[in-house]
Parts: C-alpha cells; structure tokens; sequence
C-alpha cells in the first residue's frame, strides 16, 4: 500500500509558510484529478521564484501577487504544460517581469476520446528551455532542474538545494498515483525518472497537488511497487480474458474505483500497455491505442 499523505491545512488565497524557504499558494481548482487544487510554491524571500503557478484565474493570480508582494519575481519554472500548472505563467510574467523556464518541446495531445479533466496546455511555451542539471541562483536559494519524462515528454522536476527538497510537478503526488498519457507520457520513462528521484535521495517532496512527503524513501518504494503490480495485474487479466481493449482492462482491474477516475486510468492503462508490448510481454492488434486488442503474448518453449 501507498502511504499516501492527505491531510492538508490551507485556505484558498493564502499565502503559507511550509518551510524556511518555500510559501505555497493553493488554486481554487480542486477536482478528482487535482485534489485540493494546484500548489504554487513559492521559493525564498525578497528575491523569489514561483514554481507550478497553475491556471489563469483571476482571484489565483491575484493572490500570487499579493503573496510577493514588496519582493522581486526573477524566476518561474514550470513542471509541465497541463492546464492546472502552465497557464498563469504567462501573465505573472507580464506582472512581475519574471522569466518562464521549462521544457523545451510542447505537449502532445492524448489519445482517444477519454480525455483528463487538467488537459494539455498547448499554446504554452516558456522564455528559455530548460537542460537537465542546469541550476537558477536568487538571493539565498539554489534551484536544479531535473529532467523527469514520463508523465509528460518534457516533465521537470526542481530541486531546492539549500533544503534538500524537490518539487516533483505530477511525476510525484501526495495524495494519489499519477498519470501518464500517451503519445506525451511513456511508461518506461516514467519508471526510470522514478528511480533517478529514489537515487538522489531528497529529504522532502513538495508535490503540486497535496501535501508535502517527509518520508520520501518508503513512499517512493511503494509508488515504484504499485506500477509493478500494476503491470503484472494487467498481463494477468489478458491471460484470463485471451484478449481486451483498454476499457475492458480499467473496468475490471479498477472496480474498486471512483469511476470518475477511468478516464485518467484508461490512459495510463494503455502507458503500460505501449511499454508491455514494446518489452514484448504483449501483443496488439495493429498500432497500440485505446481501441486496441491486446493479448498476452506466449512464447512457444522446446518440446
């Protein structure tokens, strides 16, 4: 089991201290894929940088500003181009005069007609792409940008040097398992960006959706465990049923689940589905996609 964090004090507005460095500001956009709704960080004090400013909605972005109010915005990095984190940059940007860092290559559109309540943020572009390992110094703070693909192409994660702490976007999240959407999200690099996380070790995780993870080791671990499971829950049921398409697969194997939340697992469903059959633990009829049928694919052995 995910020892999942859910448990949150805030108020939609505010401005709140988490740590000696780092403020959050909640968005009014909760939702069955955002939770309470995104967390804009904010990172150190008179010279700042905003991370995830989430979307352009008025009374938002009106408390972004009166939360640095009186300080300098020099920075604002975005994890991913999904509607709940892009969309803001652009006009705090006019408002502050603050650069917009990110991924260099725009977001794909997912497959089918299920699509995810956030959406891809199409229009976005930042000022400058970013490298992995390149680091963003303002007064007191050190900012990494660590490339993190999976959820999406161009997912970034940001790490906060001076507290060991990492800002996962949606590779990492609190509350819930994430999801990754084809063609823009891959599940093998999903898997592998996990473990790059696991391997620097950090001591907190201030997602964008929910609260933060101080037990970073035993969370990770068990994210990690539940893809697996997951994987191996699917090539199970494809063994039982000869052969499926992706909404037969979420149907059984998420029955137990706020149905709500198929659209979402539909897509991640069809990541793994890409990732088995290109490991060739599966076979599809034609191209993977949604509308595909899938098989478990058995290797003929020696008489």
């Amino acid at each position: 089991m995910i020892p999942f964090v859910r448990t949150m004090a805030f108020d939609y507005g505010a401005s709140k201290q988490v740590s000696p460095l780092i403020r959050r500001v909640v968005a009014p956009n909760p939702g069955p894929f955002t939770y309470t709704g995104t967390g804009a960080h904010i990172v150190g004090h008179g010279e700042v940088a905003v991370i995830d400013p989430g979307p352009d909605e008025p009374a938002h972005l009106e408390a972004l500003l009166k939360a640095v109010e009186g300080e300098r915005v020099t920075h604002i990095f975005v994890t991913h181009a999904h509607m709940d984190h892009s969309p803001a940059a652009r006009p705090l940007s006019r408002a502050t005069g603050a650069v917009i860092y990110a991924g260099g290559e725009p977001c794909r559109p997912s497959q089918g007609d299920e699509r995810l309540e956030a959406g891809d943020d199409l229009a976005f572009r930042p000022d400058v792409a970013l490298r992995d390992g390149a680091r963003f110094r303002g007064l007191g703070w050190t900012v990494e940008a660590v490339a993190t693909p999976g959820h999406t192409a161009s997912h970034y994660a940001f790490g906060l040097i001076e507290e060991d702490a990492l800002f996962p976007g949606d590779c990492v999240m609190g509350w819930s398992t994430s999801v990754v959407s084809p063609p823009d999200g891959d599940m093998g690099d999903y898997m592998r960006s996990l473990d790059k996380i696991r391997e620097r070790g950090w001591r907190t995780l201030f997602p964008a959706h929910g609260p933060p993870i101080r037990e970073v080791e035993p969370f990770l671990a068990a994210y990690v465990a539940h893809r697996r499971h997951r994987a191996a829950a699917i090539l199970a049921a494809l063994d039982a049923l000869g052969a499926a398409n992706v909404r037969q697969l979420v149907a059984l194997l998420y029955a137990d689940v706020d149905p709500r939340l198929h659209p979402a697992a539909a897509h991640t469903v069809l990541a793994h589905l890409i990732h088995l059959v290109r490991e060739g633990e599966a076979t599809c009829d034609g191209p993977p996609a949604i509308n595909a049928r899938y098989r478990l694919r058995r290797l003929r052995t020696a008489a």
